[in-house]
């Protein structure tokens, strides 16, 4: 599992999220995406439509660096707004990769605790 073998923001305890909340959880309050290289799903996504946050977007060790989180990223988002969203957020562990990650891709960082960071983007707005 991919989430289970990433070497930052790590579960505390990984036998506290089993593979059958994931499928729930997209069955009933989400939408997610994978990228699949040789039949081997190497990233994904999810985001809650309820609450227009990125639960989770990870990529494989090995995979990172491939424009793969920006990809996933973007389609959450895109899709978040499309669906009615203003504004989408997230959480991640302060100071790492994925702290950086989020910050380059322009997104409004705010602390929320002495470990994590928050990100929010808003949508854009269309000239009509």
């Amino acid at each position: 599992m991919i989430r289970q073998s990433v070497v930052e923001n790590i579960l505390s305890e990984p036998t506290h999220v089993t593979n059958q909340m994931y499928e729930d959880f997209l069955d009933e309050m989400s939408c997610g995406w994978v990228v699949e290289i040789d039949d081997k799903i190497v990233a994904f996504c999810y985001a809650d439509k309820a609450n227009a946050f990125i639960l989770a977007l990870f990529v494989r060790p090995g995979y990172e660096g491939r424009g793969f989180g920006q990809s996933l990223l973007k389609q959450s988002v895109d899709w978040l707004f499309g669906i009615g969203h203003k504004c989408a957020y997230l959480t991640t562990g302060l100071n790492t990769r994925a702290d950086r990650f989020y910050s380059e891709q322009g997104r409004v960082r705010a602390p929320v605790s002495s470990m994590e960071v928050g990100y929010s983007l808003t949508k854009p707005r269309t000239v009509e």
